[in-house]
């Protein structure tokens, strides 16, 4: 890959270690700065991406992996897999939330007992372990059960449907008996056959309904996923002849704020000054809004500070009656700037993003074209206020709505109206990995690429986010002028020569194994 011409960390030659590391948003910031990254990731198509890009990976589940396994990386990072939480309610949100929170406190519990010996802070791991794991197969014999009644509800629902329709139902009256399950009046001496069949379609989904309650009081694998990166922080800390890492950064969607608050709890256990933040993609010139709850921490006594905000937030207000159904206007009103700091910039566009992208991947090594549209209007896959029907819609002047993995769905139409953009209705992968500020030429591989670029983390964000955490020393005007020379490098970054995937195991002469 082309590396970066800015000069080397003034920290040193940190190594980082990141888990769940995907197709390399984090990973890609690091290479700017001028780090060394190792990646694990699950995902073959990601691999196959992080491959292309030249970012070193070992591939397979983290939780085959061990923090001894690296004992040279003196930075963790990570944006762990995670079922929705939620801090409100009894649902299934509540109750991952209450079963993750208690594990947290179960290691805590282990890691700040005086005297607390590493074979005591093991065995309780490994106890979480096990009943994950007991957890997880009954959830799987639970899955298998739940998947056979759905299948015979399937059948019954046909049955059902065949018979209204040969009694003369209509669409509407079909859709009301399977929602009532009720027969219909003019049809109970007509259709003997038809309560029988609703009888027996209202015990398979109370069969179904008891599956999912069993489902969630199971809880879900991913429960496990999120309390790897503290594991490995507490094994780098307590385990004998380990050294602690340095620096952690770990990073999610907003409802994880409170398990990075219960990780907060730890790592003060361990030595580490922490900070969490809700961060807003759009306010460090991510050409998207979207949020990410943010975890930072270093070793000692050296306080993390909040990263600050160098662009405006992007907000919305409700448009005329005449505007397009689930269209969205920018609200004009300006933010103040806090005294002492930099003016900010306005959010960017994807309409300046773009063409800036159209203008780099013009002068690549191997030149890419990219469309130049007239201006549009991207309609979401998605509904808005929980209206299916009602489209999200944003205009190209105004930064994109958050890149999932069904932005290669969205539609996209001359502004102002429905009307399909000839040739260019969608966006390309180099595209939709631009709007999340990967560089133009970041090879994009395997299946399911959209996916890959809606779950990755914004490289510009973790540019701000590792540049804070690795680098306290700077002054403002360094950390500017550092900030601004990394950006500039992300934006023409290529990909060199492609690198081979490792596989648990292949450790001889890799430099974070020291074998």
């Amino acid at each position: 890959m082309n590396h970066a011409v800015s000069p080397p960390p003034p920290s040193g030659d940190l190594s980082i270690l990141d888990l769940f590391a995907g197709p390399g948003g984090l990973d890609v910031a690091a290479d700017v700065l001028g780090y060394r990254v190792t990646g694990i990731e699950f995902d073959r198509d990601a691999c196959a991406t992080r491959s292309a890009a030249g970012m070193d990976t070992f591939y397979g589940d983290v939780r085959r992996y061990r923090a001894s396994f690296f004992p040279r990386a003196q930075v963790l990072t990570g944006g762990p897999p995670c079922q929705t939480f939620t801090v409100a309610g009894h649902g299934a949100g509540r109750k991952a939330l209450d079963q993750v929170l208690d594990y947290i406190q179960e290691l805590h519990n282990a890691v700040r007992t005086r005297d607390a010996q590493w074979e005591d802070i093991f065995r309780t791991w490994r106890r979480i372990s096990e009943d994950l794991r007991r957890k997880a197969v009954r959830a799987e014999g639970v899955k298998a059960k739940k998947r056979a009644v759905e299948q015979s509800r399937g059948s019954t629902r046909k049955a059902l449907k065949k018979i209204l329709k040969e009694h003369g139902s209509p669409p509407t009256e079909i859709k009301s008996v399977l929602k009532a399950l009720q027969v219909p009046g003019r049809l109970v001496r007509e259709a003997a056959e038809l309560g029988r069949l609703l009888g027996e379609f209202r015990t398979l989904t109370a069969e179904i309904d008891r599956f999912k309650a069993e489902l969630e009081e199971l809880g879900d694998e991913r429960t496990g996923l999120v309390l790897q990166p503290l594991w490995w922080v507490i094994e780098r800390s307590r385990r004998p002849g380990s050294t602690p890492y340095e620096a952690i950064v770990l990073e999610q969607v907003p409802t994880v704020m409170p398990v990075w608050e219960e990780y907060e709890r730890v790592l003060a256990t361990l030595g580490y000054r922490t900070k969490r933040q809700l961060m807003y993609t759009e306010a460090f010139g991510v050409p998207q809004t979207r949020k990410r709850a943010v975890l930072m921490a270093r070793l000692g006594e050296t306080d993390v500070p909040v990263v600050d905000e160098t662009h405006e937030r992007y907000r919305t207000r409700i448009m005329p009656a005449r505007a397009p159904k689930g269209a969205e206007g920018l609200w004009e009103a300006k933010e103040e700037n806090a005294p002492g700091k930099d003016p900010k910039e306005s959010w960017v566009s994807m309409e300046a993003a773009l063409k800036k992208a159209r203008t780099i991947a013009a002068e690549l090594t191997v030149p890419l074209d990219l469309p130049d549209r007239p201006a549009f209007t991207v309609v979401s896959n998605y509904g808005t206020g929980g209206d299916p029907g009602a489209r999200g819609r944003r205009d190209h002047d105004a930064p994109s709505a958050t890149i999932t993995g069904k932005v290669s769905r969205n539609r996209l139409v001359h502004v102002g109206t429905d009307k399909d953009l000839p040739h260019f209705d969608r966006f390309s992968f180099a595209e939709a990995g631009v709007l999340q500020t990967f560089p133009v030429a970041y090879p994009w591989r395997g299946s399911d690429q959209p996916q890959q670029i809606g779950n990755a983390v914004p490289p510009r964000l973790a540019l701000h986010v590792l540049r804070q955490v690795l680098e306290p020393e700077l002054t403002d005007k360094e950390a500017r002028d550092r900030l601004k020379q990394a950006i500039a490098d992300l934006e023409v970054w290529e990909p060199g020569d492609a690198v081979t995937v490792r596989e648990h195991g292949q450790w001889e002469g890799h430099p974070l194994t020291g074998r």
